[in-house]
C-alpha cells in the first residue's frame, strides 16, 4: 500500500472497528445496568412480544390471587355469622322441646315464647347487619358473588359463590311469619307471571267483630332497583317496608314445589279476616282461610312439636349453606396455591427470555472493553502513518 495523505485507510478501518466496539460496549453497559437482555424491540422483537404476553399473564394472576383471598374473606364472614345462627337455632329448638312438655303452665309457655321471639328477632338483625364491604350477605338481596381468580376474561377464570341458601332473613320470617294456628288470605300472581306487579299502592281490608278496616299502602319501593319486581319475595319485602301495611298486616310468600314464589299470604295482626278483593294489579282475587306456614307456637304439646319440626328444617338449611361455604373456602385455598405456582413458572419463563445472563454479559463487556482500549490505541497509531510522508519531503 502506497503512502498518501488524502486517505488514511488504516485510520478509517481502525475508527470503524472502534465504533462497532463502542456500540457493543454501550449495549453491554445497558444490559448490565438494567438487568434486562431486551430493553427495546430491536434487541429481540419476537422475544419482546412473548415476554410482554407472559408479563401480562403474571400480573393478572397476582391480582387474581388477591381476589381469591378476598373470596375467602367473604366466605369466612358469611360462615362466621351462620355459626351464630346455628347456635341460636339450637337454643330455639331447646326451647321448643321444653315447650312440648305439658308440665309447663300457661305462664311458663309464655316465657318460653318470649325468649324464642327475642332470638328470632336477633336472627333478623344478623341477616340485616352481616355485610362485606357494604354488600349484604345473608338477607337474600345477594344471591351470588363472582370472583375473578384467573388472568383471562373467560368463564373459567371466575368462581361463583352462591349465597341463595344462606338467606337468614327468610329463616327469620319462617319462624316469625305466623303461629301455626293462624290463617290468612292468599293472593296468587295473575297468570303466574311477575310482569303485572307494579309499585302502585295496594289496598287490603280486614274484618273483625263486624268492623271492617281498609289500609292503603304508599307507592311501593322496588328494593332491588331493577326494571319491575323480579320475584314475589321482593314484592313482599316492599309491603313489609310500608309503615301502614306493617302496622296492620303480615305477609308471607306462597311457594311451589320448586321454591318459586307464586303468591302472597296476608294475615291481619289483630286476628281479623283479610278480605279477598285483589289488592293491586297483578294479583287474582284472594282465597281466605289459608294456613300460614311458619311461626312458632308453644301453647300446647302438639304445636310445640310442630315448631320443633319447623326449626329442624331451618337448621338443616343452615347446615347445607355452611357446608357449601366451607367447600368454597377449600376451593379458594387450592386456587390460590395453583395460581401461585403458575406465577412462579411464568415468571421464570419471562426471566429466561427477557433478563440478562449477568455472567455471560460480563464476558461480552470485558471483551468489548479490551477491544475498545486496543482500538483507541490502534487508531492513534494509524493517525501517525501519514507523518511518514514528511520524511520524504525533507
Amino acid at each position: 500500500m502506497g503512502l498518501s495523505i488524502n486517505q488514511n485507510i488504516a485510520a478509517v478501518n481502525s475508527y470503524r472497528n472502534l465504533s462497532n466496539t463502542q456500540n457493543d460496549l454501550g449495549k453491554s453497559l445497558e444490559k448490565l445496568s438494567s438487568g434486562f437482555r431486551i430493553n427495546r424491540a430491536a434487541d429481540d422483537a419476537a422475544g419482546l412480544a412473548i415476554s410482554e404476553g407472559l408479563r401480562s399473564q403474571v400480573g393478572g394472576l397476582k391480582v387474581a390471587a388477591r381476589n381469591a383471598q378476598d373470596g375467602i374473606s367473604v366466605v369466612q364472614t358469611a360462615e362466621g355469622a351462620l355459626t351464630e345462627v346455628h347456635a341460636i337455632l339450637q337454643r330455639v329448638r331447646d326451647l321448643a322441646v321444653q315447650g312440648a312438655n305439658d308440665s309447663n303452665n300457661t305462664e311458663a309457655r309464655a316465657n318460653i315464647k318470649t325468649e324464642s321471639d327475642s332470638l328470632v328477632s336477633e336472627l333478623d338483625r344478623i341477616s340485616k347487619s352481616t355485610n362485606f364491604n357494604g354488600t349484604k350477605l345473608l338477607d337474600g338481596s345477594t344471591s351470588e358473588l363472582k370472583f375473578q381468580v384467573g388472568a383471562d376474561g373467560d368463564a373459567d377464570s371466575q368462581i361463583t359463590v352462591s349465597l341463595a341458601g344462606a338467606n337468614v332473613k327468610a329463616i327469620s320470617q319462617n319462624l316469625s311469619g305466623g303461629d301455626l294456628t293462624t290463617t290468612g288470605t292468599t293472593f296468587d300472581v295473575t297468570g303466574g307471571t311477575l310482569a303485572g306487579l307494579t309499585t302502585a299502592a295496594a289496598t287490603f281490608t280486614s274484618t273483625k267483630g263486624g268492623v271492617a278496616t281498609s289500609v292503603t299502602t304508599g307507592a311501593l319501593s322496588d328494593t332491588a332497583g331493577g326494571a319491575g319486581f323480579q320475584s314475589v319475595e321482593e314484592y313482599a319485602d316492599a309491603l313489609r317496608a310500608d309503615a301502614n301495611f306493617a302496622a296492620n298486616f303480615t305477609v308471607t310468600v306462597e311457594k311451589d314445589a320448586n321454591g318459586a314464589g307464586t303468591g302472597i299470604v296476608v294475615t291481619a295482626i289483630d286476628g281479623g279476616t283479610v278480605g279477598t278483593t285483589a289488592p293491586a294489579a297483578g294479583f287474582d282475587a284472594g282465597v281466605a282461610g289459608t294456613p300460614v306456614t311458619g311461626g312458632l307456637n308453644y301453647e300446647n304439646a302438639t304445636n310445640a312439636q310442630a315448631s320443633i319440626n319447623l326449626i329442624d328444617e331451618q337448621i338443616k338449611s343452615v347446615s347445607t349453606a355452611r357446608a357449601g361455604l366451607g367447600a368454597l373456602q377449600n376451593r379458594f385455598e387450592h386456587t390460590i396455591k395453583n395460581v401461585n405456582v403458575a406465577v412462579e413458572n411464568l415468571s421464570a419463563s419471562e426471566s429466561r427470555i427477557r433478563d440478562t445472563d449477568m455472567a455471560s454479559e460480563m464476558v461480552s463487556f470485558t471483551r468489548a472493553q479490551i477491544l475498545s482500549q486496543a482500538g483507541t490505541s490502534m487508531l492513534a497509531q494509524a493517525n501517525q502513518i501519514p507523518q511518514g510522508v514528511m520524511s520524504l519531503l525533507r
